[in-house]
């Protein structure tokens, strides 16, 4: 018989003594450097991820010598903006009632060409100006405006009947008992004008 090959079950050469088939062990596995000890090998991890950060010319500059320290240029700038309030009032009352004006004329069909445009230009600076200077009821009301009016310069419908309902809004914002509030202190208000310009807009 071959060397290394094991003979079929039951087989064996005539007048020979029957042996017991022999139990062959399962392999040990090599704990050496062969192949299969390659393969269990763990690979080395990956190097973790270099962040590069950039050093722009605002932070150079502000990390310069001598200048103000954060806390005195953060009450420097509120006291800034506290004296620009009082000519931000002035500016308030002069764009609303602008505006108020405008739209009378417009229900009353003295409308001029250009009106949208000119009303949308006023409710962006109202809107823009009030939320810096933490006028927040009165952004909030100017911004539904634009949108409105950006929906309507863009093809949709041009309800007057909206338009006067955000003019009240921002007549009643700009009010001292008004103005320094914020939007969800006026819920009813504010859903209000929401639903509104949801209507006239989709």
């Amino acid at each position: 018989m071959a060397k290394g090959k094991r003979p079929k079950s039951g087989a064996h050469k005539p007048g020979a003594q029957k042996r017991s088939p022999s139990v062959v062990a399962p392999p040990i596995a090599d704990g050496g450097d062969g192949e299969t000890a390659k393969s269990h090998k763990r690979r080395p991890a990956s190097p973790p991820a270099r962040l590069f950060p950039v050093d722009t010319r605002f932070q150079q500059m502000a990390r310069r010598s001598g200048g103000v320290p954060r806390d005195q240029a953060i009450e420097r700038a509120q006291k800034a903006l506290e004296g620009v309030k009082p000519a931000f009032e002035e500016f308030l009352e002069r764009e609303v009632t602008g505006l108020a004006e405008m739209v009378k004329k417009v229900e009353a069909g003295q409308d001029e060409p250009g009106w949208i445009e000119t009303a949308t230009f006023r409710a962006r600076q109202l809107r823009d100006s009030s939320g810096s200077l933490d006028y927040e009821l009165v952004s909030f009301i100017a911004g539904s405006l634009c949108e409105l009016l950006d929906s309507i310069e863009a093809g949709g419908e041009c309800s007057m009947e909206s338009i006067v309902c955000h003019v009240d809004a921002l007549m009643l914002a700009r009010q001292k008992s008004y103005r320094r509030m914020k939007p969800e202190q006026v819920p009813e208000l504010t859903k209000g004008l929401q639903r509104v310009v949801k209507h006239v807009t989709v």
